[in-house]
C-alpha cells in the first residue's frame, strides 16, 4: 500500500513546487499545476502542467550525460497515489544559492540589459544585435535564488566566485554551458531551438556536484519551433511566454509594475497553454503524453 502524503514531514512551497521528507536521504518533490509569472501565481491552475513538467524532467534526466538527483522511478512506492505521475523522489543535497542560465539567444531580461550596456550579466556582446539574435557562443548567466515574491536577480560571474570560490564556480558555468549544448542539439534534431534554459546545482556528500530540481522544461527554458523562427520579433514558442505575454498584451488590461495582482487567464490562454507544454513534451521526447501519465487525457 502506498503511503499517504500526510504521512510525510512537509518542508517548504514554492510557485509549482512542494517538498516533502521521506527519510534522512531523500525527498519528495511534487509538481502542481499552478503557473507563475512575473513573481505572481496565476488562477486558474493549467491542467496536466504537473505531470507534463515531470514527465520532461525525467526524459531528460535519463538523457543527459550528467549526475542527477533521481533517487526511485516515476512510479516508485513511496510516491503515495494523490500525487502520482507528478512527484518524485530525490536525493537531499546542499544546493548552491544560484539560478545557472545558459543563453544562446538574446531574449528577455537579457535582451533588456544588452539594450541598455551592451553586456548580458557583464558579458560584453556584439553590437548590432536584437530580439532573438543567436549569439556568437552561449553564454552563461547566473542569477541569485529569490525568494518567493521577490526577484530573481541577474549577477555577474564574479560574484559566483566571490560566493562559491573559484573552482566551484567554474564548475557550475562548464556543467552548465555543457548540458545546454547537449540538449540544444538533441532539441534542433526535432525541429526546436533551446534558446536559453535555466538549472538548478546541489552538492551531495562526496562533494559532486549534481543536477536537480526540474531540467529544460517549459517552465524554465525557451523552447521556439525552427520552422517559424526569424531574427528580429518575438517568437512563437511552447514554454510560458505564450502566458506572459498575454498578462503583458492589450487584452489582459494589467501593468506589470502596478499594484494589482495579475487578472484570472481566460479559459483559451489556459488551454493553449496546456497543448504548448504537452506539445513540448511529445516533441523532444518521441513519447505520447498519454503514454507517459498511463491513460490518454
Amino acid at each position: 500500500m502506498r503511503p499517504e502524503l500526510s504521512d510525510y514531514n512537509h518542508l517548504s512551497a514554492g510557485k509549482v513546487r512542494e517538498i516533502y521528507e521521506v527519510d534522512d536521504d531523500t525527498l519528495l518533490m511534487v509538481v502542481s499545476d499552478r503557473i507563475s509569472a512575473y513573481d505572481h501565481i496565476l488562477d486558474p491552475e493549467i491542467p496536466d502542467k504537473g505531470r507534463v513538467l515531470t514527465a520532461m524532467s525525467v526524459y531528460f534526466f535519463n538523457t543527459i550525460d550528467f549526475p542527477n538527483h533521481l533517487a526511485g522511478p516515476v512510479d516508485d512506492p513511496r510516491i503515495p497515489e494523490e500525487v502520482l505521475g507528478r512527484a518524485l523522489v530525490v536525493k537531499k543535497l546542499k544546493m548552491l544559492p544560484f539560478e545557472c542560465v545558459a543563453r544562446g539567444y538574446l531574449t528577455g531580461s537579457g535582451l533588456k540589459e544588452y539594450r541598455e550596456n551592451g553586456t548580458v550579466c557583464g558579458v560584453p556582446l556584439p553590437e548590432g544585435l536584437t530580439e532573438a539574435s543567436k549569439l556568437p557562443e552561449p553564454i552563461f548567466t547566473p542569477a541569485t535564488k529569490a525568494e518567493l515574491g521577490d526577484h530573481d536577480e541577474n549577477v555577474s560571474f564574479d560574484a559566483v566566485v566571490d560566493k562559491l570560490g573559484e573552482t566551484r564556480a567554474n564548475e557550475l558555468r562548464d556543467a552548465t554551458l555543457n548540458i545546454y549544448a547537449e540538449a540544444a542539439a538533441l532539441a534542433e534534431a526535432k525541429g526546436i531551438i533551446l534558446a536559453d534554459t535555466k538549472f538548478e546545482f546541489g552538492v551531495d556528500e562526496d562533494g559532486t556536484l549534481v543536477l536537480a530540481d526540474e531540467v529544460l522544461t517549459p517552465d524554465s527554458s525557451r523552447y521556439w519551433p525552427a520552422s517559424s523562427y526569424e531574427e528580429g520579433q518575438v517568437q512563437p514558442s511552447f514554454d510560458k511566454q505564450y502566458v506572459r505575454n498575454w498578462l503583458t498584451g492589450p487584452k489582459s488590461g494589467w501593468k506589470v509594475d502596478g499594484d494589482t495582482p495579475p487578472p484570472a487567464l481566460p479559459g483559451s490562454v489556459v488551454e493553449a497553454t496546456r497543448e504548448r507544454y504537452i506539445e513540448a513534451y511529445e516533441r523532444l521526447s518521441g513519447s505520447k503524453f498519454c503514454t507517459w501519465v498511463g491513460s490518454c487525457v
